[in-house]
């Protein structure tokens, strides 16, 4: 039985991504050998949309919005305008190495509640 899943972030500097993952989101992590670190995320679900050609994207979610991306943005965190769609509130950062992450806040029933 599958009991989990892995997220793979391809960066072109993954030493100041982890390191992002581990002082400003603060995810604790396991060293899977010499000093490969593999970071705890929060509950997760996955959505499959039609598009024209096939890719991933990764979102973190959220409770409240606004309260996240302050707290962040203490932390030196940079974020796009927040949009407000009907099954969320969105913005976007970028990790150091250049990779963009999505922030949302859903207004959907979320499949980690089940």
């Amino acid at each position: 039985m599958i009991n989990g899943a892995h997220v793979i972030i391809y960066s072109t500097d993954a030493e100041a991504d982890r390191a992002f993952f581990a002082d400003v989101l603060e995810y604790p992590s396991v060293d899977a050998g010499s000093g490969w670190l593999i970071f705890k995320l929060p509950p997760a679900e996955v959505a499959v949309h039609p598009a024209e050609a096939a890719s991933h994207e990764l979102l973190l979610m959220c409770d409240d919005l606004e309260q996240t991306t302050a707290d962040l943005t203490g932390r030196g965190v940079e974020f796009e305008p927040v949009e407000r769609m009907r099954w969320g509130v969105l913005t976007s950062f970028r990790l150091p190495g250049g990779g963009r992450v999505g922030l949302y806040e859903p207004l959907h029933p979320q499949a980690h509640d089940l």
